[in-house]
């Protein structure tokens, strides 16, 4: 079977999917990926796939642009005349949905979060509800990666439950993250690993630490990812009294989470957050908000403890019994074993190629 994957980046396909389309290619299928170029194409095309070189906005909102965008797709579709399509983020998702409609071919789409968009009331919205109407109208299945993602895009209409499947995100290579032995550090140390932004909790993770801190708590935090808004001078502040040390975009945080004590994700919203499946599976107890995206990586006072989202005093609470827990250790060991037994890489795929063919 030729297989026609669309993404908007090379990284997110490779760190998340790459185990799925080993196991496709190994399958015997033909598989084409179309996204822009990067550093991690080669790899792809090493095991056998085809590339076309696709650019995409990824955040603008420009309706040329997209109109080009699906347009670009038809004539992919058109050309490569695959027996499948399975697409990957919000524009690939939409217009690669719709193209592959209007090409009467069989298409899987992932829905791997909602975004902003569907948060507030208004034109954008609707927008993209309707978008997504035209979208998924004709899936052969969407996968979605937490059940508030499942229940939203068929409160809105834009499919029916029958063609939904609920899937843990991709879940986690726990070889790879493998269980890593708890330190014994001086100090309790927090750890962040995201985009430096708002909807992610850094407002209230930083003043919940710094409250922390003027309480005398024995505790540090670690930030590593991009800033993606105008947070650089926050974080310097915060280095300068010696509570915090921003570590900027890691390719590999492996050495960051062995050497943590604690992970933390106070985030708005999120599909299936990596970072928690992450550092479950490398043995550490994760604090992150009560919402679908997060809860799921967490058995709240057992392997993890939850916080309510937005609400830097809950954050402070939590992160307060982290400190005072003297269990960590065992409540990391608790989250490596559900990260095994429902969030393994390997349980994912089998599940995603089952719905697929």
């Amino acid at each position: 079977m030729k297989i026609l994957i669309l993404a908007n980046n090379d990284v997110g396909l490779y760190k998340f999917r790459k185990e799925l389309i080993e196991e496709l290619t190994a399958e015997g299928h033909d598989i084409i990926i179309s996204l822009p170029d990067g550093d991690l194409v080669r790899p792809f095309e090493q095991m056998g796939c085809r590339f076309i070189d696709t650019p995409i906005d990824r955040r603008g909102v420009n309706p040329i642009t997209d109109l080009k965008l699906l347009s670009k797709y038809k004539k992919i579709i058109k050309t490569t005349d695959p027996d499948l399509v399975i697409t990957y983020t919000i524009k690939p998702n939409v217009y690669g949905g719709i193209a592959a409609k209007r090409a009467k071919k069989q298409y899987a789409v992932n829905i791997t979060g909602l975004g902003t968009a569907f948060e507030k009331p208004g034109f954008i919205r609707t927008l993209v509800i309707a978008l997504y109407k035209k979208a998924l109208r004709k899936a052969k299945v969407v996968f979605c990666e937490n059940s508030g993602i499942q229940d939203r895009l068929v409160s809105y209409g834009c499919c029916d439950i029958n063609k939904t499947y609920v899937l843990n995100g991709a879940g986690v290579n726990t070889g790879y993250f493998a269980y890593q032995p708890y330190p014994e550090n001086d100090k309790v140390q927090f750890l962040f690993i995201g985009r430096i932004m708002k909807e992610k909790g850094i407002n209230e993770l930083l003043a919940a630490m710094k409250r922390l801190i003027d309480d005398g708590e024995k505790c540090f935090l670690h930030v590593a990812g991009p800033c993606e808004e105008d947070y650089g001078q926050i974080l310097s502040r915060c280095e300068s009294e010696g509570w915090l040390e921003y570590h900027g975009y890691k390719e590999d945080v492996r050495p960051l989470i062995a050497a943590c004590d604690c992970v933390v994700l106070p985030s708005y919203h999120e599909g299936m957050a990596n970072t928690n499946l992450e550092g479950a599976s490398t043995g550490r107890p994760v604090i992150t908000s009560d919402i679908p995206g997060c809860k799921e990586s967490v058995t709240d006072g057992e392997s993890g403890l939850l916080c309510k989202p937005g609400d830097a005093e809950s954050l402070y609470e939590k992160m307060k019994l982290m400190i005072r827990a003297k269990n960590r250790e065992e409540m990391g060991a608790a989250g490596r074993r559900l990260m095994i037994k429902e969030f393994d890489r390997k349980t994912v795929v089998e599940k995603t190629v089952k719905q697929l063919f």
